[in-house]
């Protein structure tokens, strides 16, 4: 059976703005359904990179926490921190980084809290039976906490999973620092010894004792090793990096079984906007010119066929001139393999593997009937 999306476009009139039609368009696509009385709702968001300037308005986060609490929940704001080294790799600097973004509880009418905790490592284990790459993902316990799932997504391009909806909101959002080590490396952390300064604080936190100091340098013994990535996560100096080393195909289906992990046995909602579609991902700390117009709002309580509608509205609408997407067109004559976007702007990327992947394991189906409001 086809799953429900609902969309509305952005334009709006005086007797009906963005923040309202977003109302209206949640509770028209069942939002209502879920028995938020008294219930840890978390809502799963990206706060956006300092510098970058697409990332979602916190007034879109407001409306959602405002419907929430008015159906009795207990609702927050949330996210995990960071792999790679940025202004949100721990929590006391992605607090910053979402104050500076605007999210705080006078904006948002919601608290924010880091899922994963200070340093990357307040993880829960979190078996996935129908996994074929993830056994046990690794999730930020508050996240695992919380009652009720919603997913509040930017939807934009992406380098290695060809664009971030949903599924990666949820999935690559959600895990720790060592989920997140699991889903994008295949290999060890690699230590970096320019920067290492041999204070030992890896050794100390490494449950394997597979980290040594030769001088003053770190070393990481790859046969004992099991990549958890604590290390990452306790260093100070931004020595020790991931390998990066998983194919992007992988990497996306190994993100369709962490949403799985996720979701699976909880209420979940899902929304997203496209709007100020950049062809990069909001963790960069710039944005380029949005690749095409502004498409809407899109609302549903099944994230595959969510992310299928708006990959298929993003890849049905022209490309803005003098954007990255219209210059790749531009450069091969306007060719792009199956009007695929995504492709034209990452060709190295397959994005419908993770929804190919999710509705395999059962997290939802890519076949949908689009309600216009």
């Amino acid at each position: 059976m086809k799953s429900k999306v609902y969309f509305t476009s952005m334009r709006a009139k005086p007797n009906m703005n963005l923040l309202q039609k977003l109302e209206k368009l949640v509770k028209t696509a069942g939002i209502e359904q879920i028995d938020f009385k008294d219930k840890f709702t978390a809502i799963k968001i990206h706060f956006g990179e300092p510098g970058n300037l697409a990332f979602l308005r916190p007034n879109y986060s407001k409306v959602i926490a405002d419907v929430i609490k008015g159906l009795g929940g207990k609702v927050f704001l949330t996210d995990c921190n960071t792999l790679y080294v940025g202004r949100r790799k721990n929590a006391l600097e992605h607090l910053d980084a979402a104050y500076e973004n605007g999210y705080n509880p006078l904006t948002t009418g919601c608290q924010v809290i880091i899922a994963d905790g200070l340093k990357g490592t307040d993880e829960a284990y979190v078996p996935v039976p129908c996994g074929e790459y993830v056994k046990e993902a690794k999730i930020g316990r508050a996240i695992m906490d919380a009652d009720i799932i919603i997913s509040l997504t930017h939807f934009k391009g992406h380098e290695l999973t060809g664009f971030g909806g949903a599924l990666k909101n949820i999935g690559m959002g959600s895990g720790s620092r060592s989920g997140k080590m699991e889903m994008h490396s295949d290999g060890k952390p690699v230590v970096q010894s320019e920067t290492c300064v041999g204070c030992g604080s890896c050794a100390k936190i490494c449950a394997q004792s597979a980290i040594s100091l030769i001088g003053k340098t770190a070393n990481i013994d790859k046969a004992i090793c099991v990549g958890c990535g604590r290390c990452i996560g306790t260093c100070n100096f931004n020595a020790i990096i991931p390998a990066w080393d998983e194919s992007n195909d992988i990497l996306n289906k190994k993100m369709a079984e962490y949403s799985y992990a996720v979701l699976n046995g909880r209420p979940h909602f899902h929304i997203s906007l496209v709007i100020d579609v950049s062809p990069f991902c909001d963790c960069h700390a710039e944005n380029d010119v949005p690749i095409i117009p502004d498409i809407g709002m899109f609302a549903s309580l099944d994230p595959v066929a969510l992310d299928m509608a708006c990959a298929d509205m993003v890849n049905q609408t022209p490309a803005n001139s003098g954007s990255y997407l219209g210059e790749q067109l531009k450069a091969t004559a306007g060719n792009c393999s199956d009007h695929d976007h995504f492709h034209a702007i990452h060709p190295e990327t397959n994005w419908i593997t993770c929804l190919d992947h999710a509705e395999k394991i059962g997290l939802g189906t890519k076949l949908y009937e689009l309600i216009e409001i």
